[in-house]
């Protein structure tokens, strides 16, 4: 064995959060994040926290409910609401240690450069909680940059295997939220479609056809807007996987498109003109 090997398995021992090793099944849920090249676990660690942190926050009552109400210790009576949902969690989380685990986070080691996966379940949607984070990240008044090698997030709703008819019923699923649904006013809306060690489908017939779905076949009255859009549909495709979300129009500008480095350095260089305007309108 190598040294290199040595050293590898001798920091991977110390690993906190678990990996899978493999591809990514149809049929799930989940987010992709790009990073750095070379540094992909360190990227999939510090999200690991970053998300472990905000389904305490945000799904405390979730996370009671899946629980079952397991935690009936009078000692209970007098800790935290913090230490509470952190005892809750990891009772759950004990509780799915088994062959059949289904935690609600679960990091996939894809085995590609600068791409990690990370398979979520319920009561995580995948849209809405990448969404939230956006929404935080962008805030002015938010100046902690919790990640560092992480780049870019994209929601996944749901999964299919990589053929068409999958990706009629992949559409169909994912789309009728945002496009289907009895009252919804015509749209506008664009597909990106991103290929990753992906050569099972062609670029051109997966965009035409969850165009086709989106427009119920030319039934409804939404239109392709490649610049003003809407709605922007993410298609991610990897070996034999294809992914499918729904976005808003602030992806572009408002959220640079879902990156975390390109949110910060922008409110950085916005903070930084503000502060260099009023210097220089400064009484003397």
């Amino acid at each position: 064995m190598s040294k290199r090997t040595r050293e590898s398995d001798k920091s991977g021992s110390k690993k906190k959060y678990k990996f899978s090793t493999g591809i990514i099944e149809p049929c799930v849920s989940g987010i992709y994040a790009t990073c750095a090249r070379k540094h992909e676990k360190q990227a999939a660690q510090e999200l690991a926290q970053l998300f472990q942190e905000k389904v305490e926050e945000w799904y405390s009552d979730e996370m009671r409910e899946l629980g079952d109400g397991e935690s009936n210790d009078e000692s209970d009576n007098d800790a935290s609401v913090e230490d509470k949902i952190k005892k809750e969690l990891e009772a759950l989380q004990a509780k799915n240690k088994g062959p059949k685990s289904k935690e609600i986070l679960r990091f996939v080691d894809l085995n590609c450069e600068c791409v990690v996966f990370c398979k979520t379940r319920k009561p995580i949607d995948p849209e809405k909680f990448v969404y939230r984070l956006m929404q935080e990240f962008a805030n002015p008044k938010e100046t902690q940059k919790r990640t560092r090698y992480v780049q870019k997030l994209t929601p996944v709703s749901f999964s299919c295997n990589a053929s068409l008819s999958e990706l009629t019923k992949l559409s169909q699923r994912v789309l009728k939220p945002h496009f289907h649904e009895e009252g919804t006013k015509p749209l506008k809306f664009a597909i990106e479609v991103t290929r990753r060690n992906f050569n099972t489908l062609d670029k051109m017939d997966i965009i035409k056809e969850v165009a086709r779905v989106a427009g119920n076949g030319g039934q409804l009255s939404h239109k392709v807007d490649l610049k003003n859009y809407d709605k922007l549909i993410l298609v991610e495709c990897f070996k034999n996987n294809i992914g499918m979300s729904v976005v808003n129009s602030e992806y572009r500008e408002g959220f640079k498109k879902y990156n975390i480095q390109q949110i910060f350095e922008s409110k950085f260089k916005a903070q930084t003109a503000t502060v260099t305007q009023e210097a220089k309108i400064e009484p003397k």
